[in-house]
């Protein structure tokens, strides 16, 4: 790309001896008056003006931004690099490869199809926590992550050595957030690159997007980075750049330090209520004030890696001498670090407390107000204050808890009467009104003095091991994930507490499955100098893998005879981890309720094994004269925990776990690697399988169409996540994910999960809208991934993948029905992938969030608005209608209309008309949906 230049930016800038080309910020009148945030995009619009894509119009509109003002001039943003983890990079190499061939059978070459961006992929996401509790689970654990995934692995080695300027960080190296964060984070990019004077070195701020929206970890390091669907990423490493809107930057001034008691984790759940109380989906957030100084980078990357959780599309702190000093210890050479010191200072990019910077609106955190929290049992922004916690698991259990009683030809009295003993008196709630013949009531046992439901059940394990399971035992305690295993702080604290559980006799109870999943082998590192592993294992918390584990539905089963417990008396069992999502059906499909909390509390609850319980008033046990222990007994002082980080935590200590990242143990460096610059596929693989998303494919786009006859294929209530859309997890037999693994020859037992599979679209399609907890509204009491088929006589059950197939083999369109939130939630290409595939044209939902609504655009889904104040209830929709979708055919002459006309017509024939908003927002997406979808316009770009 060849730069205009229109505001003579490019000059020279002298680090550390030596010379980088840079375009300065300060040749555009009003840039210094910007967030931290926009300045990185002014620079980037700066960098690549050419004229077209991006003009002096945009530089100008970015450098006067009206912080008052709602989000309305799109720009194009081009990112430094991608990065990729293997459960969402797969498939964008799978598609890499498909588009190698299809750009052939056009007439082109197959080796333009390359990234242009340097991309990284880190397989983080395939280790699974089969064997826990013992000396041998990480290495019983890999064996097994190879066993399963040697397909996928061999794939990406093909990748790696078949595309150029593309890495893979081999298995069991650490979460893609934290090698990140630690290694492949640039902070200030430098690549040469061609100018009409010669080849140069460019110094420009490093930026990125990644497969994963935790990629916003990285903005602890402040560097602009968010979470994009696979399919932008493709068209990122393709040279494409990201359509966006100037966002309001949000500033979030933060004061004070974090109280003895509380940790990270408790801040970023504090933060996470509070955004998400606010409002910030679609927007930045950016840290500022005398505060932000006396914030570790670990914290940083803490509060920046829960920015989809409060729905952000960043959340960015400024560069200071606490990202120096980060950069220093991670083993950034002296070079670098001069660099982005020079660079950003140079570049008014380093943090300046003192300057005043407009936001567009404002809050503000006072962290000596934290307090230890925890959030759950199903949303990471239902923050909970640890003191609360019982009393709310009380609350929250009712929702949980219920057992149906026949209630046929009888008062609701007469039916509790019949179904109970006197002796043992239930309160109960109705299903429906007070009424004779009421057909089901619902009836939960509670306990009158806590008001709590109890269900207790015996177990006896087959290594002698009996116990009581009851509603709210923590089945799960694991301490995993990129949001807090990046931190010292919290993970030392957690080492501390068990380390100080063991000496007062202490124990977890025996029916939690314990688990540390670090993200990066420096935990490791330091757990082993500092002398606190052997009391995390005495507990059982024994280390499984390096990798992102229980917090993407990777918690490996419980045992088998807690499992069949649990499954036959219908516990509502807890998990509780250190992670980043809770959400309904995510963690395990055996627990029906899940909580975050900090790694010290998750030694904490593995140790009292139920939510039912008060940290101030319940004792964790006896010490060895009969004492009771209470939490505030074995709370890490926060002095002695610092005390360790500053003599366990060096800079050879990342120097050594990252000298050799790429090349991978025995068993990766082992692996038999394809060749050839187009993949050879294996027709018999269950794991790798060409999409068929050029099937057909013309060189010149067909025109869109209006949509109609469209049936519904579901009708979703509010906060519907990419996690109930995607495919997640594990499967059963009787899905028809496992059903045509069976046809394939594939054992149950060796499923795998859904993550492992997502290059093989036949597994990923019938795995779309089946998540166990999902609730079709078309359906009355039923959950998980089913719907009525109004194909067939009568509009019968069937599961979402059968319908769909029915409607596609009758040639009828597909439309879902949603509420708010449609799409919140992890950025999953599979959420939209799979929605296409199943013959889905439009999604008609309240509001979007704002990945999801992209993606689905990405792949020819028209997104839809129901009008401001109107929902489908107002409309009274039911989901039983036939729809058409009008005035979609105006995308042919260029233009992009603002609304489409909805026709619902019932069984009776009679019509509901309504103007629908179409949320196709930028001219870009519309270019994208023309084509129809993103990849398809790439493709075609490069075919010429």
């Amino acid at each position: 790309m060849t730069s205009v230049n229109t505001f003579g930016a490019q000059g020279t800038l002298n680090a550390a001896g030596t010379d980088y080309e840079i375009f300065r910020l300060n040749a555009v009148d009003g840039a210094d008056r910007l967030p931290f945030s926009l300045k990185v995009l002014l620079e980037n619009l700066l960098r690549t003006e050419d004229g077209a894509n991006i003009t002096a119009d945009h530089v100008r509109a970015l450098a006067q931004w009206d912080p008052e003002a709602e989000p309305s001039t799109e720009i194009q943003f081009t990112p430094a690099r991608v990065i990729m983890q293997d459960f969402t990079g797969v498939p964008c190499v799978v598609d890499l490869a498909t588009m190698r061939e299809a750009l052939e059978e056009l007439g082109g070459d197959p080796k333009k199809v390359n990234p242009l961006a340097p991309a990284e992929l880190v397989i983080d996401h395939s280790v699974q926590i089969d064997v826990f509790g013992n000396a041998n689970a990480l290495e019983r654990n890999i064996e097994i992550e190879y066993e399963r995934n040697g397909e996928r692995y061999q794939f990406l080695r093909w990748g790696q050595t078949a595309f150029d300027d593309f890495k893979v960080v081999p298995p069991g190296m650490g979460i893609v957030h934290q090698v990140n964060l630690e290694y492949l984070a640039r902070t200030v990019m430098t690549r040469e690159v061609e100018t009409g004077n010669g080849t140069v070195l460019r110094a420009y701020p490093d930026t990125c997007v990644g497969t994963d929206s935790h990629t916003t970890m990285v903005n602890g390091l402040g560097v602009l980075g968010w979470g994009v669907g696979g399919i932008e990423a493709e068209a990122a490493m393709l040279g494409q750049p990201v359509s966006m809107l100037i966002p309001r930057v949000v500033g979030f001034k933060l004061t004070g330090e974090i109280p003895a008691g509380a940790t990270a984790t408790d801040v970023v759940l504090t933060i996470t209520e509070m955004l998400r109380d606010h409002g910030v989906v679609g927007k930045f957030v950016e840290f500022y004030g005398e505060g932000v100084a006396a914030v570790p980078l670990a914290n940083r990357a803490t509060i920046g890696n829960m920015s989809p959780e409060f729905g952000s599309t960043a959340a960015i702190f400024p560069i200071d001498d606490v990202t120096l000093e980060y950069l220093r210890l991670t083993g950034r050479s002296d070079d670098e670090v001069a660099l982005v010191e020079a660079y950003t200072k140079e570049q008014g990019l380093w943090h300046d407390p003192a300057k005043e910077v407009k936001y567009s609106e404002y809050l503000e955190l006072d962290l000596s107000t934290v307090v230890p929290s925890i959030a759950g049992p199903k949303r990471p922004q239902d923050r909970v204050s640890l003191t609360n916690a019982k009393a709310q698991f009380h609350r929250d259990l009712e929702n949980y808890v219920h057992q149906s009683v026949e209630a046929q030809g009888a008062t609701v009295d007469e039916a509790v009467e019949e179904s109970f003993p006197a002796s043992d008196p239930p309160t109960y709630t109705e299903a429906g009104s007070k009424v004779k013949n009421a057909p089901h009531l619902t009836v939960s046992r509670t306990d009158p003095d806590s008001g709590c439901a109890h269900n207790p059940v015996e177990v006896s394990m087959p290594d002698g091991r009996r116990f009581e399971l009851d509603h709210g035992a923590v089945s799960i305690a694991s301490i995993t994930s990129c949001t807090n295993t990046s931190n010292p702080s919290v993970m030392l604290a957690a080492a501390v507490l068990a380390r100080n559980a063991v000496q007062k006799g202490l124990a977890s109870k025996p029916w939690v499955k314990t688990s540390v999943a670090p993200g990066s082998k420096v935990v490791t590192d330091y757990y082993e100098k500092s002398g606190l592993t052997p009391y995390l294992e005495k507990l059982g918390f024994y280390l499984v893998g390096y990798g992102c584990t229980t917090c993407i539905g990777n918690s490996g089963p419980l045992e088998e005879e807690i499992s069949q417990a649990i499954a036959d008396n219908d516990l509502a069992v807890s998990a509780v981890l250190s992670g980043n999502r809770n959400f309904e059906g995510r963690i395990n499909p055996d627990v029906k309720m899940n909580y975050l909390a900090s790694p010290p509390l998750v030694v904490a609850y593995a140790l009292a094994g139920t939510m039912d319980f008060d940290f101030e008033d319940d004792p964790l046990g006896q010490d060895e004269d009969g004492n009771d222990v209470f939490l505030k007994d074995i709370w890490p002082d926060p002095l002695e925990v610092q005390r360790i980080i500053d003599s366990s935590i060096d800079e050879d200590m990342f120097t050594s776990s990252y000298s050799t990242i790429f090349d991978g143990d025995e068993r990766w460096r082992s692996l038999p690697t394809p060749e050839g610059a187009t993949f050879a596929w294996d027709e018999q693989s269950t794991y790798v399988r060409k999409p068929p998303y050029f099937e057909g494919m013309q060189a010149e786009p067909q025109p869109v169409e209006d949509v109609a006859g469209a049936r519904v294929l579901l009708k979703l209530g509010d906060s519907v996540t990419t996690d109930h859309i995607s495919p997640a997890g594990s499967f059963k037999s009787d899905t028809p994910a496992g059903k045509y693994l069976l046809e394939h020859g594939v054992q149950r037992k060796d499923f795998n999960s859904y993550g492992s599979r997502r290059g093989n679209h036949e597994v990923m399609i019938r795995g779309t809208f089946a998540n166990i907890r999902i609730k079709n509204q078309l359906l009355d009491g039923v959950e998980g991934g089913f719907t009525r088929d109004f194909s067939q006589d009568g509009a019968p059950q069937a599961s979402v993948y059968d319908a769909s197939m029915n409607y596609q083999a009758a040639g009828t369109p597909l439309i879902v029905l949603a509420g708010k939130e449609y799409g919140s939630g992890s950025s999953r290409d599979w959420a939209a992938k799979g929605t296409a595939l199943l013959g889905v044209k439009a999604v008609i939902a309240e509001s979007f969030e704002r990945i999801h609504r992209s993606n689905l655009i990405g792949m020819g889904v028209l997104p839809l608005q129901f009008p401001k104040g109107e929902t489908a209830e107002s409309l009274g929709l039911t989901g039983t209608e036939t729809f058409a979708i009008e005035g979609v055919t105006e995308l042919n002459n260029g233009s992009t209309p603002r609304t489409v006309r909805v026709t619902a017509t019932a069984e009776d024939g009679t019509t509901r008309e309504f103007d629908s908003d179409l949320r196709i927002d930028t001219p870009g997406e519309a270019d994208y949906y023309r084509h129809g979808g993103i990849l398809q316009y790439v493709l075609r770009q490069l075919a010429g």
